[in-house]
Protein backbone atom coordinates (compact mmCIF):
# COMPACT_ATOMS: atom_id res chain seq x y z
CA UNK A 1 0.00 0.00 0.00
CA UNK A 2 1.24 3.49 -0.87
CA UNK A 3 0.08 6.79 0.57
CA UNK A 4 0.64 10.48 0.08
CA UNK A 5 -0.29 13.47 2.24
CA UNK A 6 -1.41 16.59 0.38
CA UNK A 7 -2.38 20.05 1.61
CA UNK A 8 -5.93 21.32 1.07
CA UNK A 9 -8.13 24.19 2.24
CA UNK A 10 -9.52 21.70 4.78
CA UNK A 11 -6.08 20.84 6.14
CA UNK A 12 -3.83 17.93 5.25
CA UNK A 13 -5.47 14.99 3.49
CA UNK A 14 -3.84 11.59 3.06
CA UNK A 15 -4.63 9.46 0.03
CA UNK A 16 -4.08 5.71 0.14
CA UNK A 17 -3.53 3.49 -2.89
CA UNK A 18 -3.51 -0.27 -3.15
CA UNK A 19 -3.12 -2.34 -6.30
CA UNK A 20 -3.46 0.70 -8.57
CA UNK A 21 -6.66 2.06 -6.99
CA UNK A 22 -7.52 4.70 -4.41
CA UNK A 23 -8.86 2.93 -1.33
CA UNK A 24 -9.06 5.72 1.25
CA UNK A 25 -8.83 9.46 1.88
CA UNK A 26 -8.24 10.46 5.50
CA UNK A 27 -7.95 13.80 7.25
CA UNK A 28 -4.53 14.59 8.65
CA UNK A 29 -0.94 13.99 7.70
CA UNK A 30 0.85 10.66 7.76
CA UNK A 31 4.64 10.69 7.90
CA UNK A 32 6.52 9.22 4.99
CA UNK A 33 4.54 8.28 1.96
CA UNK A 34 5.55 8.12 -1.64
CA UNK A 35 4.55 9.69 -4.90
CA UNK A 36 3.16 7.08 -7.24
CA UNK A 37 1.68 8.11 -10.59
CA UNK A 38 -1.85 7.46 -9.30
CA UNK A 39 -1.36 9.35 -6.03
CA UNK A 40 0.20 12.26 -7.91
CA UNK A 41 -2.80 12.33 -10.26
CA UNK A 42 -5.23 12.12 -7.34
CA UNK A 43 -3.44 15.04 -5.65
CA UNK A 44 -3.65 17.05 -8.88
CA UNK A 45 -7.36 16.32 -9.22
CA UNK A 46 -8.00 17.34 -5.59
CA UNK A 47 -6.12 20.61 -6.19
CA UNK A 48 -8.21 21.26 -9.29
CA UNK A 49 -11.41 20.43 -7.38
CA UNK A 50 -10.55 22.88 -4.61
CA UNK A 51 -9.63 25.49 -7.25
CA UNK A 52 -13.10 25.04 -8.75
CA UNK A 53 -11.86 23.76 -12.11
CA UNK A 54 -12.61 20.05 -11.67
CA UNK A 55 -16.25 18.99 -11.57
CA UNK A 56 -15.82 15.21 -11.74
CA UNK A 57 -13.03 12.99 -10.47
CA UNK A 58 -11.69 10.32 -12.80
CA UNK A 59 -9.71 7.98 -10.60
CA UNK A 60 -9.83 4.21 -10.15
CA UNK A 61 -11.48 3.59 -6.78
CA UNK A 62 -11.78 0.48 -4.64
CA UNK A 63 -13.45 1.39 -1.35
CA UNK A 64 -13.83 -1.48 1.10
CA UNK A 65 -17.41 -2.02 2.19
CA UNK A 66 -20.52 -4.14 2.00
CA UNK A 67 -22.46 -4.63 -1.21
CA UNK A 68 -25.09 -2.17 0.03
CA UNK A 69 -22.51 0.46 1.02
CA UNK A 70 -20.93 0.20 -2.42
CA UNK A 71 -24.34 0.76 -4.03
CA UNK A 72 -24.81 3.91 -1.94
CA UNK A 73 -21.31 5.16 -2.79
CA UNK A 74 -21.95 4.49 -6.48
CA UNK A 75 -25.17 6.52 -6.22
CA UNK A 76 -23.19 9.37 -4.62
CA UNK A 77 -20.71 9.44 -7.48
CA UNK A 78 -23.63 9.94 -9.88
CA UNK A 79 -24.83 13.10 -8.11
CA UNK A 80 -23.51 15.90 -10.33
CA UNK A 81 -21.20 18.59 -9.02
CA UNK A 82 -23.19 21.38 -7.38
CA UNK A 83 -26.32 19.28 -6.91
CA UNK A 84 -27.70 17.39 -3.94
CA UNK A 85 -30.08 14.58 -3.12
CA UNK A 86 -31.78 13.72 0.15
CA UNK A 87 -31.08 10.53 2.07
CA UNK A 88 -34.67 9.47 1.33
CA UNK A 89 -34.27 10.02 -2.42
CA UNK A 90 -31.17 7.83 -2.52
CA UNK A 91 -32.91 5.25 -0.33
CA UNK A 92 -35.89 5.17 -2.70
CA UNK A 93 -33.59 4.56 -5.69
CA UNK A 94 -31.96 1.66 -3.82
CA UNK A 95 -35.18 0.27 -2.35
CA UNK A 96 -33.84 0.90 1.13
CA UNK A 97 -34.31 3.25 4.07
CA UNK A 98 -32.83 6.71 4.73
CA UNK A 99 -31.04 5.58 7.91
CA UNK A 100 -29.26 2.79 6.04
CA UNK A 101 -28.14 5.33 3.43
CA UNK A 102 -26.95 7.63 6.22
CA UNK A 103 -24.99 4.77 7.76
CA UNK A 104 -23.28 4.07 4.44
CA UNK A 105 -22.49 7.78 4.05
CA UNK A 106 -20.84 7.78 7.47
CA UNK A 107 -18.64 4.84 6.48
CA UNK A 108 -17.50 6.29 3.14
CA UNK A 109 -13.73 5.68 3.09
CA UNK A 110 -13.06 8.12 0.22
CA UNK A 111 -14.89 11.35 1.11
CA UNK A 112 -14.77 14.32 -1.25
CA UNK A 113 -13.93 12.02 -4.19
CA UNK A 114 -17.00 9.94 -3.36
CA UNK A 115 -19.13 13.00 -2.57
CA UNK A 116 -21.14 12.07 0.52
CA UNK A 117 -21.39 15.81 1.21
CA UNK A 118 -23.96 16.01 -1.60
CA UNK A 119 -26.53 14.06 0.41
CA UNK A 120 -28.81 16.12 2.65
CA UNK A 121 -31.39 15.34 5.29
CA UNK A 122 -35.12 15.73 4.94
CA UNK A 123 -36.48 19.20 4.16
CA UNK A 124 -33.00 20.25 2.99
CA UNK A 125 -31.38 19.97 6.44
CA UNK A 126 -27.69 19.23 6.30
CA UNK A 127 -27.92 15.81 7.93
CA UNK A 128 -24.50 14.73 9.11
CA UNK A 129 -20.90 14.58 7.96
CA UNK A 130 -18.32 12.20 9.35
CA UNK A 131 -15.24 13.96 7.98
CA UNK A 132 -12.99 16.16 10.08
CA UNK A 133 -14.77 19.41 10.85
CA UNK A 134 -18.21 17.78 10.62
CA UNK A 135 -20.96 19.99 9.24
CA UNK A 136 -18.59 22.95 8.76
CA UNK A 137 -16.65 20.83 6.27
CA UNK A 138 -19.86 19.73 4.55
CA UNK A 139 -20.99 23.36 4.21
CA UNK A 140 -17.55 24.34 2.86
CA UNK A 141 -17.70 21.64 0.17
CA UNK A 142 -21.28 22.47 -0.82
CA UNK A 143 -20.49 26.19 -1.07
CA UNK A 144 -17.37 25.41 -3.07
CA UNK A 145 -19.64 23.63 -5.55
CA UNK A 146 -22.07 26.57 -5.62
CA UNK A 147 -24.95 24.90 -3.78
CA UNK A 148 -27.38 27.63 -2.72
CA UNK A 149 -28.87 28.00 0.73
CA UNK A 150 -26.26 26.23 2.85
Amino acid sequence: MAYLTVPSPLGDLTLFEDDGKIISLDWGAVEGGEETPLLTEAARQLDDYFDGTLKEFSLPLDPAGTTFQKKVWDAMIRIPYGQTLRYGEVAHKLDSGPRAVGGACGRNPIPIIIPCHRILGSNGSLGGYSGDGGLDTKVFLLRLEGVEGV
